[in-house]
């Protein structure tokens, strides 16, 4: 082969090799062919597909029917319990707080003849925390305001505060819940005011001519209110089929106390009363988040102590 087709054959090569080099370079500069870190384009099944739930087709609150056959009314209730199913942390979270607050609120319910969805109230109020307050200054599990909490029996001062107290707060709150089912006839109406207040609720019936809770104009929040518990009962009754799966350990256990009546007649540190059980302050403290200061005051009340204490005779007189 001579000097001259040896060059041409050399050109030839390093023409050939300068073109797929930088082809290649394109490629990975543009992105037309990937590199080795790049991501890889996405494709169908890297998606999650998500599915909708649908409503049951008839529903009741408190033993009253809701009209999912209005469109207005089945979009409202639909609006809220998309908010609430899709929620999965706070959902796992009313569920595991059920196994500790709901007995005691049955029992109540039951001892007063009233329905068993109420216990939804409180989920919707306060998410089943007893210590959630309000930017309004409403406060404890059931979320009462002042007025309404020293009407209903619960004492609220400078050092002790019943609206903590789930306990009272809960018989404070069927108390309150009887009376304005007596005042507005049906459940809607009731929840509504206990939202809203009766005052408002009343001027709304009065101004709009009529008594039908879903035809009325509210508030907002009002309006949602009723729904927004409603939403709560669909999950909570049957929460396997929105793919909740809660085992029985997971719950929580109803706290376990003694319910000591005392009648104080000189104030006392908790921290010494607790001193008399075996336990501590922060014991003491949790179990009744009503005394909002470091002592016991004066008086005749009850205190939840841990169980199996005994409490001095020295305390009880």
């Amino acid at each position: 082969m001579n000097k001259k087709i040896k060059m041409i054959l050399f050109a030839v090569f390093f023409f050939a090799a300068g073109l797929i080099a930088a082809f290649s370079f394109n490629n990975i500069v543009y992105g037309n062919i990937p590199g080795p870190d790049a991501e890889k384009p996405e494709t169908v099944a890297s998606f999650h597909a998500v599915h909708d739930f649908s409503l049951p087709r008839t529903l009741t609150l408190c033993g009253e029917t809701i009209p999912l056959e209005n469109p207005h009314v089945w979009e409202m209730l639909d609006r809220e319990f998309n908010i609430t199913v899709w929620d999965r942390a706070q959902v796992f979270m009313y569920l595991k707080r059920a196994g500790r607050y709901f007995p005691y609120i049955e029992k109540k319910l039951s001892e007063a003849g009233m329905p068993m969805d109420l216990k939804y109230l409180a989920v919707a109020e306060s998410a089943l925390l007893t210590y959630s307050r309000s930017r309004v200054g409403a406060k404890g599990m059931w979320q009462f305001m002042r007025l309404a909490a020293r009407s209903n029996g619960l004492r609220r001062d400078r050092i002790v505060d019943e609206r903590l107290n789930f306990e009272h707060s809960t018989k404070a709150a069927i108390k309150y819940l009887k009376y304005l089912k007596r005042k507005f006839n049906t459940w809607p109406l009731t929840l509504a005011a206990y939202n809203g207040g009766e005052t408002r609720i009343r001027k709304a019936i009065r101004e709009q001519k009529t008594s039908d809770y879903y035809r009325l104009n509210l508030p907002l929040e009002t309006e949602r209110y009723v729904f927004r518990i409603a939403a709560i009962k669909i999950i909570m009754d049957n929460p396997t089929r929105y793919g909740y799966h809660l085992s029985q350990e997971g719950a929580y256990r109803p706290h376990k106390y003694d319910i000591i009546h005392v009648n104080i007649k000189k104030t006392i540190y908790i921290t010494e009363f607790a001193q008399f059980f075996g336990t501590d302050f922060k014991a003491v403290k949790e179990l009744n988040p009503q005394f909002l200061k470091s002592y016991l005051p004066q008086g005749k009340y009850t205190v939840n102590v841990p169980i199996a204490s005994s409490l001095p005779d020295a305390i009880v007189d």
